[in-house]
C-alpha cells in the first residue's frame, strides 16, 4: 500500500490498496467510499449499482455511473418503477449501461420495492441504518486481505432486503453496499481516511 506521512500510533498513512492508481477509483475512494450516506436517492442508486457489479469489477460500474444516471432518470425510483416493457427493451440496447437482462429487470423491481418500503418504513435510509443503531461500524484491518467477503450483519441485511423483494442482494453484494454507503468503515489502518487518522491529508 502507498505510504505517506505517519498516522495514529506511527502507522504509515496512505490509502486502501484497492484504490490503485486509476484516477476515478482514487477519487471514489478519497471522497465517497466509507462515507456515511443518508440521501435516499443515492442509497437506492448505490443498491442498484452494487447489484449491477455482480460478476464484474467496481471500476466497470463506476465508469458507467454517469451513463446509468442518464439512462435511469437520475435514479428517481417512482419513474423507474413505472417503466413499461418497451422502456426496458430500450435499456437493453443502451450502450451506456451493462446490458444484462436480469440486472435491467432488477432495477425496475427494486424501484417498486423501494417505493413500498418508503410508504411502510420511511425508506431505505431508516431501514438500513437501524441495523447499525445509526452509527457506522468501524473496523481496524491492517491489510486488505483481512477484509471479509460477507459478515453476520450483511447476511441479516441481505435476508431482510430479499424478504422485501429486492433483487441482487446476496450477502457479498450487501457487504460491499454497506462498505460503500459507510454503514461499515473498512478503510485499512494505514489509510488516511480511517477514523484513527482523522485530519491526515491524502498521499501525494
Amino acid at each position: 500500500m502507498a505510504e505517506g506521512m505517519s498516522g495514529a500510533m506511527g502507522r504509515p498513512t496512505g490509502r486502501c490498496a484497492w484504490a490503485g492508481t486509476d484516477p476515478g477509483m482514487v477519487a471514489y475512494h478519497d471522497t465517497e467510499w466509507g462515507t456515511p450516506l443518508h440521501d435516499e436517492t443515492r442509497l437506492f442508486e448505490l443498491l442498484c449499482l452494487e447489484g449491477a457489479q455482480a460478476g464484474l469489477s467496481w471500476s466497470t460500474v463506476l465508469n458507467r455511473r454517469d451513463g446509468y444516471r442518464a439512462a435511469y432518470d437520475g435514479f428517481d425510483a417512482a419513474r423507474i418503477a413505472a417503466y413499461d416493457d418497451a422502456r426496458q427493451a430500450d435499456l437493453l440496447l443502451d450502450a451506456r449501461i451493462i446490458r444484462n437482462r436480469a440486472k435491467v429487470h432488477a432495477f425496475r423491481e427494486n424501484a417498486r420495492v423501494v417505493l413500498t418500503l418508503r410508504a411502510e418504513a420511511g425508506g431505505l435510509e431508516p431501514f438500513l441504518w437501524d441495523f447499525v443503531d445509526r452509527t457506522p461500524l468501524v473496523n481496524r484491518w491492517t491489510d486488505l486481505s483481512e477484509l471479509p467477503a460477507s459478515t453476520e450483519l450483511s447476511i441479516r441485511v441481505s435476508r431482510a432486503l430479499a424478504r422485501r423483494g429486492f433483487r441482487f442482494v446476496g450477502p457479498t453484494i450487501v457487504y460491499a453496499y454497506l462498505q460503500s454507503a459507510g454503514l461499515v468503515n473498512d478503510h485499512t489502518l494505514d489509510c488516511f481516511r480511517h477514523p484513527d487518522n482523522a485530519g491526515m491529508p491524502p498521499p501525494g
